[in-house]
């Protein structure tokens, strides 16, 4: 399974942002629901890679929350509060939190699992996805929030919806690299759901 953690990084200058991270991630499947879990974190468990994944790259738009994602077993029964969870995925998702908490200078995602190589591996593609959201416009968020991944012909359907030209929409999307986020996605999940395949041992 796959825990994601993200910490609010500059509560003090703009206040609770929480809520709405919550509303942000309510669309993304998850087996314990991304909620509140102390202060100004946000946790969820999912089961797929993807997933976590989404809620990874929602979280690092704007540059408002650090994320750690931790790849291990949630204990059953899984309950409805994150705080009540346990089991070797929460711990690697809180070690994960920290260490990104601790970022600066670079893109605030951490990864931790049993693997140390394959998670550090996983880490670094996904820090270079969590790079091309970090640094979109909002004009290229404008175009590619209505691009639906693997659908031909669209950019003029959204060209009409923004009032704008398709050039405008095509330039959007190369300068925005969503191509290319949308393309490394699938590499990024499998590093993932490797990591998640390895026997667990005591920690």
């Amino acid at each position: 399974m796959y825990v994601v953690t993200m910490d609010q990084r500059n509560s003090r200058d703009v206040g609770d942002m929480v809520p709405q991270l919550v509303r942000q991630l309510r669309h993304i499947p998850a087996v314990i629901e991304f909620q509140r879990s102390v202060s100004d974190e946000v946790q969820g468990v999912t089961i797929d890679a993807a997933d976590a994944i989404t809620a990874a790259l929602s979280a690092l738009r704007g540059g408002s929350w650090s994320v750690g994602i931790g790849v291990g077993r949630v204990d059953d029964p899984l309950p409805e509060r994150i705080v009540e969870a346990s089991g070797y995925g929460m711990v690697y998702s809180r070690r994960a939190a920290e260490r990104a908490l601790k970022i600066h200078d670079q893109v605030p995602l951490a990864v931790e699992g049993l693997e140390r190589d394959l998670a550090a591996e996983s880490e670094a593609v996904l820090r270079l996805l969590g790079r091309i959201v970090a640094v979109r416009s909002q004009s290229e968020w404008n175009v590619v929030d209505l691009m639906i991944p693997g659908v031909r012909g669209q950019q003029k359907a959204v060209a009409a919806e923004l009032g704008i030209t398709p050039q405008a929409v095509s330039k959007a999307v190369v300068r925005s690299l969503w191509q290319e986020e949308w393309a490394a996605r699938p590499a990024a999940a499998r590093l993932l759901g490797l990591l998640d395949s390895r026997r667990e041992i005591l920690i």
